[in-house]
């Protein structure tokens, strides 16, 4: 029987490739790599590790709500609570509190192309 190993590739499909590239390099700090081409960015990784990429749709995602029911967890340097209050600096909007949980401390964060002062609660 055929199993599954490990994660290799997580990839998001993203509307606007230039301004998600942004978001993650810019405010998030990932830094991309040379394996990317014009349809995706792939992070930079350590070998071993899964990797992380942006990309343009697949298919058809217009009037579609994107990122329901998925979620990446990243490792940091760091507490998250440093991480917290450097994200909230950058414009970041931080959804809820810093959440305990199986595989350590967590919480949802949003980008919206909106300014700060326009966010909708």
């Amino acid at each position: 029987m055929l199993t599954f190993r490990k994660l290799e590739v997580a990839s998001l499909q993203v509307r606007d490739l230039a301004i998600s590239k942004d978001f993650y390099t810019t405010k998030l700090g990932f830094e991309v790599s040379k394996m990317s081409n014009p349809y995706a960015y792939v992070f930079k990784f350590n070998k071993g590790e899964a990797s992380f990429a942006i990309r343009t749709p697949m298919t058809n995602i217009d009037g579609k709500e994107l990122g329901v029911g998925a979620s990446l967890w990243f490792a940091i340097d760091g507490t998250i609570e440093d991480l917290q209050t450097d994200l909230t600096a950058k414009g970041i909007m931080i959804l809820d509190t810093i959440n305990n949980t199986p595989f350590g401390k967590t919480y949802h964060l949003c980008r919206s192309l909106l300014p700060p002062a326009e966010y909708e609660p």
